[in-house]
């Protein structure tokens, strides 16, 4: 079914004048950005609160499609702490349970902003459930998200909106490679980059 840090780069010194997206970069603490390179994977998988913070910041002025990627990685990158983490805090809760709470939120705030806008983005979504996964004995329900670079889903113990998804799981566990690729689709390109991508994805 669906869904089942990295080394902070040093960046060499070099006296010749950066660019706006290259200086952008660097207070972002990445990598000058390269052809291939996917920036999103290296905020993905640092723990650098700050650096993260940075990163989505940045992301979310790219416009509504901003906005979803910002949410999608939100809910992503809990989702796969919430796998490995051990422990929590007395009195508070485990991590894992943080991290699936926090994951829950980011996936209430990519619901509304797909509710206003995923029309015109041409992204279709939706929920459907899925009765071979239990949350408290009960059968959950997997919100599906059909991005230009594949279909991504995520579990939940309820939906989170009344749109259903109306196709079926594509059997590929890819949500998280497509997400990133989202992402540094968006944080390229913006908000016309990613329609373009949307509106051009149908002709494949």
């Amino acid at each position: 079914m669906p869904e089942s840090d990295q080394a902070h780069q040093v960046i060499p010194f070099r006296s010749r004048p950066r660019g706006r997206q290259e200086r952008q970069e660097l207070r972002l603490g990445e990598r000058p950005h390269k052809l291939g390179a996917t920036r999103a994977s290296e905020i993905f998988w640092t723990s650098d609160a700050q650096k993260t913070k940075a990163y989505y910041a940045a992301l979310a002025k790219r416009g509504i499609a901003g906005d979803i990627a910002v949410n999608l990685m939100r809910a992503q990158k809990y989702s796969t702490r919430a796998k490995r983490y051990r422990g929590g805090i007395r009195g508070v809760g485990s991590f894992r349970d943080l991290a699936y709470t926090a994951k829950n939120n980011a996936m209430l705030s990519l619901c509304k902003v797909l509710d206003r806008h995923a029309a015109k983005l041409k992204i279709s979504f939706g929920w459907k459930g899925d009765p071979d996964v239990l949350f408290g004995g009960r059968p959950s329900w997997v919100l599906y998200v059909d991005l230009p670079q594949g279909q991504v889903s995520f579990h939940a113990p309820e939906r989170l909106s009344v749109h259903d998804y109306a196709g079926e799981w594509d059997g590929q566990h890819a949500s998280e490679q497509r997400i990133l690729e989202f992402c540094d689709s968006v944080f390229d390109h913006g908000l016309d980059g990613a329609l373009q991508l949307c509106l051009f994805s149908d002709l494949r």
